[in-house]
């Protein structure tokens, strides 16, 4: 806020003088209220929405009801004389004013001199009547005046807008005293000959003709609608604009200007923020019914205000109130969301996503609310403080309006605009909750485990950092607040300007007109008489002049007319609808004191057209939300009845005996099935008080009545050893994993056919407690005995595209890892690496056979020509929303056709959503094509090709496609990799190129890329066998300036980051460490090729290393220095693990090089 460093430090936000942490006095006191109205409307978001948008409907109703935004009342057929001389200026000339025009100043008394004649000077303004309009303003010889009158044709004047306006002026002058009759005479005056055609309806009667008829005269239609007010105020600011002076136009174009400004800059910022429409929007409707409140209480408490004034005044108070209050909230939400998913709770916080977001809240008013509050207050003290001070002109309504805007604003920011965020942060969470479930359900994973890792990652950071991206995107301070200091500067230095030139301003015949002050900024001044009827004050002036008369001259505002038909213009008010509820009997009992008078104002604003619709986008867009949500509720109760229902054999439904059946209706066993499961309830109370141990019999019977987890550990290995329970089925049938995976560790060790080998399995070292298996069943692997656990270490840090990463890598290979920190410690010293992605698709290479070599070929033709390729690639993006096909490539050998799909896969890997599409587009391909002789061999016909060396993959690529570069510098070379680059070049010339092509190696023209590629894939969860093309590089060094410059070039690196082995916690950990766990929020598949991206700069770092301590001839002394703590023996066994030893605390995780092996 402006000048909040002024603010007194025990002001300021959680100050206290021995604690500077700890939330000051005023702080601890007004908090906890925030938190509790805030708590209350993100809780009850609905009610509280419901309820603030009933209120200001009844504040709309009751604003209409004052007639605020309807004219003056008039009645039809008849002129008000005191309504038309409202607004007038009386000016005076003759020798008491030096014959020069004095302006009598609005409010004093009516100055009476005997020997001034009284002159009223009249301007009539016909609408829509000039050269380019068909409406003919009448001739002033044919305006009708009254007999006897000494009314006199003066010259019309023009006004600023006279160059594009289509209004014919006429001036009249006239004893003052025959004013009014004169009124009566110009009431309507015929349409001239040249206007519209008339219509004939073809009877005798004589057709109404149109007439110019005054607006003042005009009955009001009495809808009192926002259309009516729009149109009125338009009109009135039309004639501001026509009788203002310059600067003041300058002064309100600004105004506008930062007003639209101001606007952009809020959906500029929300945009940053990551909504694109919504939290504007809501912030845009929360000031609007804040606006709403505050002009209604400022009208209740009565002070005046118009629509003049609110036309011109809302600009400025768009720019007081700001925006950037509720910016500054979003950002605390999100935020603190951000912080609690990290693992940053607040105390009371816990993982359940709804009480995430109402933490969130918490936390954020806990830290900003006080200050927002702080803000509102001042900057309405410092508009109380204007209100009271008796400024002149309407800067004092507009000072007490601006302050009850500010009071309300605040309240419905901690209210109606924190149930908003709150809905928006749900249905956002829901969105990536359910598009991560089906993302995983379309790479083949199942239901449970689905929801499983969905639900994890929902409490999960994500790829969140700590730049705290927001709805998936990254935050950046809003440029309102500096903005608004920018306007408001403006608007004070350009009314300074205002007043300082007010002596300075030109004037007709030297007159002081005073129509500016700083009070025209924000209220309609004075009207001008020089701009109304300039010309015709001349020819007075001249007169009164050469015939030395004083003359006392008022000038009306112009009367406005339109041309209209009169029984249209006369037209009495519809009624309005009688919306009453009861009898009048009934209208001031008890229901009318209840709210019968609320409710009865509610209807009645249905009949406002505007706000009737608004109504009814209001119930669309309520019934296009709580369908989403019902829908999100209706996949979140699915998801838990699935997982709820007890897992059954597969074959039961084939062992249930069919219902009999009488006359073809189902007989109700009711009795029987009552009697048995009764029976069945006895014998388990039975079986389970039993002491003693149970027999066969009757463990099988509690095996049938489905109650195997009230067996023991032993009953239940029985039944598994002797074949009642198969192997695979363990986890159904006990529902315990954990305990399955023990029962089958004891049912491998007691198999009589491998038992001599096996035997040792139960109580072996392979652990298996502590692990969540509801992860791994459906998912990872069958017939679970254990895990594996391997050594996980971490390379780096390595700097990659600028940002810095650890490299987590599992292996079991010594020294891998050491060597990777020294490459990466090379690479940082030159800069980082550089990695791009150059192309981006999974692929599937199905086979599909014909009789005959014609129909293989004609299968071809269609499928390379254009209709072929759309129909397949619509039959294939028909199957999920992320695999999108980019191309097909075929090739034919003898009566067979092999097809490869190339397709984007999102984040996963893609394999299974693959596979689907391609299905469904052959499936497509064989109905609707022609080719139903077609015979699908193999959706994998080796053509794509998987987990195997080809070709194909290392010229068309597979997966992902990255290049990454470095340069070392010479002398990091030498220090650090203990070589030189002339020795490096020439090693990789003649090992990785012309070695390779010796031994006809396909994409193998590297040191050992699979060796980083394997680690890092075991880390994140990557399907291990894939490294077999993820390996695919060719290493290139050059000497660039004596310096080294190092690429790699990876064609098919096959990484994802949702599905497979990433929905294990271990390795969904390590993607997180990276920042691309799960899938990326708003761009499909950014995740995972920044993890493609870190794998090939990895792979850089890995042969960047290698070939030096090859060049160097460091690498077996090495792996002797590292693996070996003596010279390798003929000892029988493996040396025992070292003992355990005093923790040190490593300097820098960045190891710098090998260890000397030079001894």
């Amino acid at each position: 806020m402006l000048g909040s460093q002024l603010i007194p430090t025990r002001w300021r936000r959680n100050y206290d003088v021995t604690d500077p942490k700890k939330p000051g006095k005023y702080n601890s006191a007004i908090t906890p209220y925030l938190q509790a109205v805030s708590v209350k409307a993100c809780t009850h978001p609905i009610r509280t929405i419901v309820f603030i948008t009933v209120l200001s409907s009844i504040f709309y109703v009751n604003l209409l009801e004052t007639g605020f935004f309807q004219p003056s009342p008039v009645s039809g057929n008849k002129v008000d004389f005191n309504a038309l001389s409202t607004g007038s200026r009386r000016l005076h000339l003759g020798p008491e004013t030096a014959w020069r025009w004095q302006v009598e100043e609005n409010g004093a008394s009516r100055r009476k001199n005997e020997k001034e004649e009284d002159i009223a000077l009249v301007t009539l303004d016909f609408l829509d009547s000039g050269n380019n309009s068909p409406n003919a303003a009448p001739v002033a010889q044919k305006v009708p005046l009254p007999q006897g009158s000494s009314v006199q044709l003066l010259p019309a004047s023009e006004n600023i807008l006279s160059a594009v306006s289509s209004d014919t002026m006429l001036a009249f002058s006239m004893p003052f005293e025959e004013t009014a009759r004169f009124f009566e005479s110009v009431k309507e005056i015929p349409a001239a000959p040249a206007g519209l055609p008339q219509e004939d309806d073809g009877s005798d009667d004589e057709s109404e003709q149109q007439k110019w008829l005054m607006k003042t005269a005009k009955r009001s239609p009495g809808s009192g609608g926002m259309l009516e007010w729009a149109q009125n105020a338009w009109d009135s600011f039309l004639d501001l604009i026509k009788n203002a002076e310059t600067l003041d136009i300058v002064i309100m174009s600004l105004g506008y200007f930062s007003m639209y400004l101001t606007f952009a800059s809020l959906f500029m910022s929300m945009r940053r923020l990551g909504s694109n429409f919504w939290l504007a929007t809501t912030t845009l409707f929360s000031s609007a019914f804040a606006f709403l409140f505050g002009l209604m209480v400022t009208l209740k408490l009565g002070v005046p205000e118009n629509v003049v004034l609110l036309s011109e005044g809302v600009p400025f108070l768009v720019v007081t109130v700001g925006f950037e209050k509720p910016i500054m909230l979003t950002q605390a939400v999100l935020a603190a969301s951000v912080q609690a998913r990290n693992g940053n709770t607040t105390p009371g916080g816990n993982g359940d996503a709804p009480l995430t977001i109402q933490n969130a809240v918490v936390t954020a008013v806990r830290e900003r609310g006080f200050e927002i509050v702080r803000d509102y207050a001042i900057e309405i003290a410092i508009l109380c403080i204007g209100a009271a001070s008796g400024i002149q002109g309407g800067l004092k309504q507009f000072c007490f309006l601006a302050a009850w805007t500010l009071f309300f604003d605040c309240i419905l920011l901690f209210t109606f605009y924190t149930s908003i965020l709150t809905i928006k942060l749900e249905i956002n969470r829901i969105k990536r909750h359910v598009n991560l479930r089906k993302a995983l359900e379309d790479d083949g994973v199942s239901r449970r485990v689905a929801e499983n890792v969905a639900n994890s990652n929902d409490d999960s950071s994500g790829n969140l950092d700590s730049a705290n991206s927001i709805f998936g995107r990254k935050a950046r301070d809003s440029s309102i607040p500096r903005f608004k200091v920018l306007m408001v500067s403006g608007f004070l230095l350009v009314n300074v300007l205002n007043l300082c030139t007010m002596p300075f301003r030109g004037h007709r015949n030297n007159a002081p007109v005073t129509t500016a002050g700083l009070s025209s900024v924000v209220t309609q001044p004075p009207m001008d008489p020089f701009k109304v009827a300039g010309n015709g004050l001349d020819y007075l002036f001249a007169t009164a002049e050469k015939s030395q008369q004083p003359i006392s001259v008022t000038v009306f505002n112009p009367i406005k007319y339109e041309l209209q038909y009169p029984s249209v213009h006369y037209a009495a008010p519809e009624e309005p609808s009688d919306w009453t509820l009861f009898d009048r009997d009934y209208q001031s009992g008890m229901f009318s004191v209840l709210g019968g008078r609320v409710v009865e104002s509610l209807l009645k604003s249905f009949e406002d057209p505007t706000l009737s619709k608004w109504v009814i986008i209001a119930l669309a867009l309520s019934l296009v939300l709580n369908g989403y949500l019902f829908n999100a509720a209706r996949w979140t109760i699915q998801s838990s009845e699935d997982m709820s229902q007890p897992s059954t054999p597969v074959n039961q439904t084939e062992l249930v005996a069919p219902k009999p059946k009488v006359n073809g209706h189902v007989l109700e066993p009711a009795a029987v099935e009552t009697e048995k499961q009764e029976a069945d309830e006895r014998l388990v109370e039975e079986l389970a008080t039993k002491e003693g141990k149970r027999t066969r019999e009757e463990c099988e019977k509690i095996l049938a009545a489905k109650k195997a987890p009230m067996l023991d550990d032993s009953e239940l290995l029985d039944l598994a050893v002797r074949g009642k329970i198969p192997g695979h089925a363990l986890e159904k049938t006990i529902e315990d994993k954990t305990r399955a995976v023990k029962i089958r560790r004891s049912v491998i060790s007691r198999t009589p056919a491998t038992s001599a080998l096996t035997s040792r399995l139960e109580k072996s070292k392979l652990p298996y407690e502590h692990f969540d298996y509801d992860r791994v069943f459906g998912a990872c692997c069958e017939n679970v005995i254990g895990y594996m656990p391997l050594p996980l270490g971490v390379a780096g840090p390595l700097t990659i595209n600028g940002q810095s990463y650890f490299l987590p890598m599992a292996t079991t290979e010594g020294v891998l890892v050491a060597s990777t920190s020294r490459g990466c410690k090379a690479i940082n010293a030159g800069g980082g690496a550089v990695t791009v992605l150059t192309a981006d698709g999974m692929t599937r290479g199905p086979c599909v056979g014909f009789e005959t070599l014609t129909r293989a070929a004609a299968a071809k033709v269609w499928l390379d020509s254009a209709e072929g390729q759309k129909v397949m690639k619509d039959a294939f993006n028909s199957t999920s929303r992320f695999a999108r096909l980019q191309e097909l490539k075929s090739t034919i050998a003898g009566t067979y056709v092999y097809v490869r799909f190339k397709t984007t896969t999102g984040d996963a890997m893609g394999m299974n959503m693959i596979s689907k599409g391609v299905e469904k587009a052959l499936g497509v391909m064989s109905q609707e094509a022609g080719f139903t002789d077609m015979a699908i061999i193999s959706v994998s016909g080796n053509y794509c090709t998987d987990k195997k060396p080809a070709a194909i993959n290392w010229i068309d690529g597979r997966g992902k496609s990255v290049v990454a570069e470095a340069i070392i510098p010479k002398d990091v070379v030498q220090s650090v990799l203990k070589s030189n680059v002339d020795a490096l070049v020439e090693l990789n010339i003649s090992k990785n190129l012309i070695g390779s092509a010796m031994a006809g190696s396909i994409g193998g023209f590297n040191a050992h890329a699979a060796n980083i590629v394997t680690a890092i894939f075991l880390a994140t969860g990557q399907d291990p066998a894939q490294n077999v093309e993820s390996s695919n590089c060719i290493t290139v060094m050059k000497n660039l300036n004596g310096n080294l410059q190092i690429s790699v070039s990876m064609p098919s690196i096959e990484v994802g980051t949702i599905g497979g082995g990433t929905v294990l916690e271990p390795q969904a950990a390590m993607l997180d460490m990276l920042g691309v766990r799960g899938a990326h929020p708003t761009t499909p598949g950014k995740n995972s090729q920044q993890l493609a991206q870190v794998v090939a700069a990895g792979v850089l770092a890995g042969e960047l290393s290698l070939c030096s301590a090859l060049a160097a001839g460091h690498l077996v002394r090495a792996h002797m220095s590292h693996n070996r703590s003596a010279a390798p023996t003929a000892a029988p066994s493996r040396a025992p693990s070292p003992g355990p030893r005093s923790p040190q605390a490593p300097a820098n995780l960045a190891m710098s090089t090998i260890a000397n092996a030079r001894k």
